[in-house]
């Protein structure tokens, strides 16, 4: 079994800037996929950013260019640097683990963007 927990969310200003992390325990295979997705209120969940245990990264059009995605394979911990944050960006940011068939999701933290 996997247990994701994130943290770092809260409040801030159009414009600034929040770090996402979230922290991997349990059976995490050597090859994997770590992201970041959110959900707004009404909408779908939807991708941020993913990043391959070889480093590959994967970025949504929205936040390219302002959020980017970490990990450090050997603490099992992916982290998410927003910078230039818009009111748009407010959501729950969820942190996933994609590893062979499965999907693992954290309890979600939330972000809110004030203008």
């Amino acid at each position: 079994q996997v247990r994701l927990v994130e943290s770092g969310g809260g409040l801030v200003q159009a414009g600034g800037s929040l770090r996402l992390s979230c922290a991997a325990s349990g059976s995490i295979f050597r090859i994997n996929t770590m992201g970041w997705y959110r959900q707004a209120p009404g909408k779908q969940r939807e991708l941020v950013a993913t990043i391959a245990s070889s480093d590959s990264t994967n970025y949504a059009g929205s936040v390219k260019g302002r959020f980017t995605i970490s990990r450090d394979n050997t603490k099992n911990t992916v982290s998410l640097q927003m910078n230039s944050l818009k009111p748009e960006d407010t959501a729950v940011y969820y942190c996933n683990l994609h590893q062979w068939t499965y999907d693992y999701w954290g309890q979600g933290t939330q972000v809110t963007v004030s203008s």
